[in-house]
């Protein structure tokens, strides 16, 4: 869906009744943590009116940060509709406890090295990707994030692969009550896919490197900052849109001329997580990335700031890291797919520190 499409889609819509249900179903999820982009975004970005001021009396106000309340507090599932047989990986369905014990599932993609490489995904995505391309998730910009064409071409150049859904996504079981911690409880299924592939005795002694993206990422480093010792025997990383997660938040109520927006959401989201959003993923964790790192986001996104990615970067203690920007597009979850269609930069990374 181009643009300005989008635009005329939400002018439609907004014609109909307002109610939970309709307005919920024109707020999609997507990233991190998460990234959360209702059509309404997309309007105000393009069409700003100066006139509006919407305040904590406005019923739409307040509905408006009730859903984005909801949506961040919770994950949201979406199907698995693509597999590696289809692309010609030989491929087996895993399932191992993350740290807590939860149950999570994913697929272990053998090669013919010692290289591994780990991937987890962003919210609300899981291992395969995210239907972006059918109802009811076609919101946000209506095309399909596939990872199986990134899968195919590392498991070509010689990496086997781990990939797993996180709690509360995919196929893997419901933790934490169903509360997304926006890292700071999904690092536990991070460092349950390290020990997992510790455990395997074909994977045990392999090279290993991580791919964690957005939510993923933002749960590695977590993980990097509570248990330094899991990381030991990683040799690199790629973080794919990591965030800080008000700053969603700050766009959203920004672009929708919501004033007092950011304490109105904070008081909602701690109702429903005990959660204060300034507590979730503090920006000093990334101080405990200290292993070379490729970090790489849509420069244009406008759910989020490129000064915010450039903050997590420039605070990571890596002395060998980089920062790649990905041009062209205004689309957050096109930097998803970006590098299976381009791939040089990831296998120039991992060929280089495996």
């Amino acid at each position: 869906m181009k643009k300005n499409e989008q635009i005329a889609d939400f002018n439609n819509q907004d014609q109909q009744p307002f109610n939970r249900r309709s307005f919920m179903s024109r707020t999609v999820l997507a990233g991190a943590g998460l990234a959360l982009m209702p059509f309404s975004w997309a309007a105000a970005k393009d069409e700003p009116n100066a006139n509006m001021n919407i305040t904590g009396n406005d019923p739409k106000s307040d509905e408006f940060i009730e859903s984005l309340a909801e949506l961040m507090a919770h994950s949201t599932r979406t199907p698995i509709l693509r597999w590696p047989n289809e692309y010609g990986m030989e491929y087996e369905e895993i399932f191992f406890p993350a740290m807590d014990g939860l149950t999570l599932e994913g697929w272990f993609i053998p090669a013919k090295s010692d290289k591994l490489l780990i991937f987890n995904h962003p919210m609300p995505c899981n291992r395969y990707g995210y239907p972006g391309h059918l109802d009811p998730w076609k919101n946000f910009g209506g095309f399909e994030v596939n990872f199986l064409p990134e899968y195919k071409i590392l498991h070509d150049a010689g990496y086997n692969i781990i990939t797993y859904d996180m709690r509360n996504h995919g196929r893997s079981a419901t933790g934490s009550g169903g509360i997304n911690g926006h890292g700071v409880l999904e690092y536990r299924d991070v460092i349950g896919s390290l020990r997992y592939a510790k455990s395997r005795p074909d994977t045990k002694n392999m090279k290993t490197a991580l791919y964690s993206r957005c939510l993923g990422a933002n749960s590695t480093i977590v993980g990097m900052k509570k248990h330094p010792e899991e990381f030991k025997h990683i040799k690199a990383m790629i973080a794919l849109q990591p965030v800080t997660p008000k700053v969603f938040v700050e766009k959203a109520v920004e672009n929708q001329k919501i004033a007092n927006g950011v304490e109105m959401f904070a008081a909602a989201f701690h109702k429903k997580t005990g959660f204060h959003i300034d507590d979730v993923w503090p920006m000093e964790y990334a101080k405990a990335v200290t292993i070379p790192t490729l970090v790489a986001q849509v420069h244009d996104d406008f759910l989020t700031k490129p000064s915010n990615v450039q903050e997590i970067y420039d605070t990571i203690s890596a002395k060998d890291k980089k920062l790649f920007w990905i041009e062209g597009t205004d689309q957050r979850f096109q930097g998803y797919n970006y590098f299976g269609k381009n791939p040089q930069l990831v296998l120039e990374w991992f060929g280089k520190h495996m």
